[in-house]
């Protein structure tokens, strides 16, 4: 318990300082959010969207799952997608890994580990498709890392196949979408992909509107 009372300790630190450097602070804060991105991330603790980018609380939408996926049966994902996009009209939109990803390592270890087993096999899949040039590689972190950065291209395309984000770009020309990769061990992002409003969908996944 004494852990959750620090918490409550910090909570009243953080909101103090925070009507110290401006007493509305809280008050403008309620009023609405006007988001300009949706941050979609890995669950994992040491990724926090809001401190590696250095945004303040209102600036991104966020939704978070283990190993950033964007599977079209996921109504939560769906749901905070549509939300995004059609109500706060966000105009960027953020994949985010990141390198030693557990839940990538647990799609190339090959072990039952349970439940996820069915979520981590999107990444299977991932694997699959690229099966040779990722067992081609010899080190074991920089295979990890290496699918990690695959994962997230294949998770941007997914989010152009969705009808979301093809009504979005077809009637209002946003929103962008990139691709990145928070590196654990310097801190710093990188950029793998980005897809335009005007980037052109394959027959197969194409929607018309």
């Amino acid at each position: 318990m004494q852990l959750i009372k620090k918490l409550m300790l910090e909570n009243k630190a953080w909101a103090q300082s925070k009507v110290d450097l401006d007493a509305n602070y809280f008050k403008k804060m309620a009023i609405e959010q006007n988001p300009k991105y949706l941050w979609i991330g890995c669950a994992d603790s040491r990724v926090p969207p809001s401190e590696i980018t250095n945004t303040d609380p209102g600036e991104m939408f966020v939704h978070r799952n283990i190993a950033n996926l964007v599977v079209h049966t996921d109504t939560n994902l769906l749901s905070v997608l549509q939300y995004a996009v059609e109500v706060l009209e966000v105009p960027h939109i953020i994949v985010c890994g990141h390198y030693n990803c557990g839940g990538v390592k647990a799609a190339l270890s090959g072990q039952s580990l349970g439940l996820i087993d069915n979520w981590v096999r999107n990444i299977k899949d991932t694997y699959f498709t690229n099966l040779k040039e990722v067992d081609a590689i010899e080190n074991e972190a920089a295979r990890v890392n290496r699918l990690v950065e695959l994962n997230v291209i294949r998770q941007v395309n997914n989010l152009a196949h969705t009808a979301i984000i093809q009504k979005s770009w077809a009637q209002k020309k946003y929103p962008y979408i990139h691709g990145w990769v928070y590196d654990l061990s310097t801190g710093h992002i990188k950029e793998i992909q980005t897809m335009s409003p005007d980037t052109v969908i394959n027959k197969a996944h194409k929607y018309n509107f």
